[in-house]
């Protein structure tokens, strides 16, 4: 435990959701919910003004949108994200070189290492400097935590949301913590949460108050030990600045269980590409191939086959994501796919393809649900992952990415809401929504008032995707075509 608070922790409010209200002015001060769209869909992000009515992250789609009917329901768009969580990291690396980043939007910064601070009044004024420079970065606000270790930080970060500043003085902690929850540790969850409920202890003071000897009796020696020591404020981890990524996946849920094996085949292939393209961006490699398959009665199961070295050719891993789904029975119908890569490296083997034609596939046989490989960017923000479908390019974000001939028939046009279009008349706009043969736009940009919306056909050849457009540096101009 240090004597001074000198480990930042800084969590950027409702991420998705406050840069969608960023880049869309209209959306400003109302209710955003991004996520999977589809009546499987899964909440990612709720903005504040969504939560009042009691959305909140990994919560069904479906649920959310009766809880708030009149909220904005949004795909998200990842790689805006990281384009702004670059720029973010990057403001957190001029302070020190251990930044350990844990999602998009939150890390840990050792200020000490970086000579940015030494005391509690040199690591406020860096703390307030920097949620300064975020928000004249991006536009985006973040909340800070400073204290004498990671776990304090990170509490102390949740309680100054949002769009705050609290710093824990040494030998404050355990004042601190008393009347908080033990649902306010790392560890807790809510099974643990209700075990020690049962048993009398709802706050960290209590916890503490019962000792090491009987939390570990309740609870085992490992978790039992860690927490009594949480309790106490008593947390030695140092801030790690690089994390090793361990697997890169993709996976997708679809509105209606797949029945048809052609369809099922088509879908994998299309994973696996989506995959190799994440895992090239990341610049890594991979060993083995894994499918993941959730069958219609939630069941789950993973495959997976070792290469003889690590590969990124698009070829090599649909071919061995195709062999492994022919050991998997989707009879009954299959309502979610996964391919993910792991044994990463940051090389290639060449002449793989040769090779994997005569591998055997290693059977894991079936794990837990959730149990499949997390990707390499991690993709929650206040949920661990990319929701199901939530890219917008499965059954669950919306979009129809084939006609109904078949696989092999020509792309239909979909547009599914939030995502980003350009006219060639009326400029760049996003997708309110779709359906009926027609798409609503509202035409506007980041820096720009509210827009105007216009509804379109759906093929109408002057509308386009388009990338989006950065939430700052762009305001010139703004008001064109809106």
């Amino acid at each position: 435990m240090r004597a001074a608070p000198t480990i930042l922790h800084l969590d950027m409010d409702a991420f998705y959701a406050s840069v969608e209200q960023a880049s869309k002015p209209s959306l400003r001060g109302k209710a955003v919910i991004v996520g999977g769209l589809g009546p499987r869909g899964v909440v990612a992000t709720a903005s504040y003004e969504a939560r009042r009515f009691g959305v909140h992250s990994a919560m069904p789609t479906a649920q959310a949108r009766r809880l708030c009917p009149n909220g904005a329901y949004l795909i998200p768009r990842f790689s805006l994200y990281r384009e702004v969580s670059d720029l973010v990291m990057g403001l957190l690396r001029e302070l020190s070189p251990l930044v350990e980043p844990l999602s998009l939007d939150e890390a840990f910064v050792d200020l000490e290492a970086g000579g940015t601070a030494f005391d509690s009044a040199s690591a406020r004024a860096t703390g307030e400097r920097l949620r300064a420079d975020i928000e004249a970065a991006t536009g985006l606000s973040g909340s800070v935590g400073l204290a004498g270790s990671k776990m304090l930080a990170k509490v102390a970060s949740e309680e100054a949301k949002p769009a705050g500043l609290l710093l824990i003085e040494p030998g404050t902690e355990r004042e601190l913590l008393a009347p908080m929850s033990v649902r306010t540790l790392p560890g807790v969850g809510p099974a643990t949460g209700e075990h020690l409920r049962r048993a009398g202890i709802t706050t960290v003071g209590e916890l503490a108050e019962a000792g090491e000897d009987e939390l570990v009796r309740m609870v085992g020696k490992a978790h039992g030990a860690g927490l009594y020591r949480m309790a106490l404020g008593l947390d030695d981890r140092p801030v790690v600045a690089e994390r090793d990524a361990k697997s890169v996946s993709v996976e997708d849920t679809f509105d209606v269980d797949l029945h048809d094996r052609v369809r099922i085949r088509f879908e994998v292939q299309r994973l696996a590409d989506r995959c190799v393209g994440r895992l090239r961006s990341s610049g890594h490699s991979g060993r083995t191939i894994v499918l993941k398959v959730r069958r219609y009665d939630f069941s789950t199961l993973t495959r997976s086959e070792t290469l003889r070295g690590p590969t990124d050719d698009p070829s090599v891993v649909r071919e061995a994501a195709a062999r492994l789904l022919e050991g998997v029975d989707t009879t009954g119908g299959v309502r979610l796919l996964g391919v993910g890569v792991t044994g990463l490296a940051d090389y290639t083997q060449e002449d793989l393809f040769a090779q994997v034609l005569g591998a055997g596939a290693e059977e894991d046989g079936a794990v837990a649900e959730g149990a499949a490989p997390q990707g390499v960017v991690p993709e929650g923000e206040e949920a661990a992952g990319e929701p199901d479908g939530a890219d917008g390019t499965g059954a669950a974000g919306g979009v129809v990415v084939e006609a109904a001939g078949g696989p092999d028939a020509p792309a239909a046009r979909y547009w599914p809401a939030g995502s980003d279009v350009r006219h060639a008349l009326y400029g760049p706009g996003w997708v309110q929504g779709s359906g009926v043969g027609r798409v609503t736009v509202r035409f506007e940009r980041p820096g720009s008032p509210p827009g105007r919306v216009r509804t379109f056909r759906m093929d109408d050849p002057e509308l386009e995707s388009s990338d989006p457009l950065p939430l700052v540096g762009r305001a010139e101009g703004a008001a064109d075509g809106a």
